[in-house]
């Protein structure tokens, strides 16, 4: 369901049934199947705000703007928009989610690349790599780092200073790697015409930097970040009450209700093929300690079983596994968020992505995969091994 939404109908539809259904069989004990779902509530109510805030960020022009800044900022040179794009990327997908960047920033770069006259290709390929593997820097960026994030006793501002050295080795990496493997669609310059550019949405940009440090407050508080993205989402309302310029239907759409279901279902389901086999067996395979080999082994077989199940489920069924070395849960995460890259199937977002760009610019199955199992192996070798040398650093 989640990879052929047939009709557009909710993934929901088919895991919320499935969770029903192992616990009343006895698979997951109900007591067990409601702590999980009382542990994920703050998590899943954190993503439903942060989707309906950057949605907010959207129709305020934020995008739109920095968009037109970064192809006005290229001067026409295709490589140097490259680099933009990555930036931007990275930086929406950081603060925003990556469902963010795939959603709302990836149709902004495809329209921006498409009235510069340039290659499209490079570009779509950046907002999907940079969506999965720039999400690694803050616990806001991924749902995979939330989830990650509720089990260690790392505060905010540590998770990033963990994550800093991985997350600007993974991005440069996907520069590269992009740059590389699309090197004939990137000339030294091109001759672009000159784009318009919108005017800055400040209140919007404004709201957007006091969220984000709404974000950091509030978790080193320990205070649910869920209230920094509410009250983003108030702000950026407050304008349009004035105007009646609000739709609550539209904004419950945003929220993705039915997705957030689909969260809270499949961590039951996942509990219930971890009780049962699947989590004795990977115990046998996470390797302990916080060494460089113990790490780059955690994050390749989380790459390899985000690849196999998708990267929500690798995560809910290693995480248990490795929660109680935080190092350990971080590489999990550069396993769980860089892998994806690798097929198709790794991550949602990278299905998402491809769903909704149009028919002609696809990418060939070939084609993708051939640079994922080129590029990935290496990026979340040298991620790894930046997160090692930051853990020796920082302190865990």
């Amino acid at each position: 369901m989640a990879v052929f939404r047939p009709r557009g109908v909710s993934e929901a539809v088919v895991a919320v049934p499935a969770a029903g259904l192992v616990v009343l069989l006895g698979i997951v004990p109900a007591d067990a199947a409601g702590r999980t779902l009382r542990e994920l509530a703050p998590t899943v109510g954190f993503l439903a705000g942060v989707l309906v805030f950057g949605h907010l960020c959207d129709e305020a022009g934020v995008f739109a703007y920095l968009g037109a800044s970064a192809a006005r900022a290229a001067r026409t040179r295709p490589r140097r928009l490259l680099v933009l794009v990555v930036v931007l990327a990275a930086a929406v997908t950081a603060v925003l989610t990556l469902d963010a960047t795939v959603v709302l920033l990836t149709p902004v770069v495809l329209a921006v690349t498409r009235r510069s006259a340039v290659a499209v290709r490079p570009y779509a390929y950046a907002c999907v790599r940079l969506a999965n593997s720039g999400s690694l820097l803050l616990p806001v960026s991924n749902l995979t780092n939330l989830l990650a994030f509720s089990t260690t006793d790392l505060s905010f501002g540590r998770f990033a200073a963990l994550m800093l050295l991985p997350w600007l080795l993974a991005c440069s990496g996907e520069w590269l790697g992009v740059r590389t493997y699309f090197r004939r669609d990137l000339p030294n310059a091109g001759e672009a015409p000159e784009l318009a550019q919108p005017a800055a949405p400040r209140y919007a940009l404004a709201v957007l930097v006091v969220t984000v440090c709404g974000f950091v407050l509030l978790s080193s508080l320990d205070v649910p970040v869920a209230w920094a993205a509410g009250a983003g989402c108030l702000l950026l309302l407050a304008p349009r009450f004035a105007r009646r310029d609000i739709s609550p239907r539209r904004l419950l759409d945003e929220a993705s209700l039915g997705f957030c279901a689909f969260v809270l279902a499949l961590a039951v389901v996942v509990d219930a093929v971890a009780r049962h086999g699947l989590g004795s067996a990977l115990a046998q395979l996470v390797p302990s300690g916080s060494s460089l080999a113990a790490l780059l082994g955690i994050a390749f077989l989380a790459a390899l079983l985000a690849n196999v199940v998708n990267n929500l489920p690798a995560t809910l069924v290693l995480l248990p596994l490795v929660a109680a070395n935080p190092a350990a849960v971080l590489a999990m995460l550069v396993g769980v968020n860089v892998g994806p890259n690798a097929t198709f199937g790794g991550s949602l977002a990278t299905l998402l992505w491809r769903r909704m760009l149009p028919a002609e610019e696809r990418p060939r199955v070939r084609e993708f995969h051939a640079f994922g199992l080129l590029s990935v192996p290496l990026i979340v070798a040298v991620a790894t091994a930046g997160l090692w040398l930051g853990v020796r650093l920082v302190g865990v």
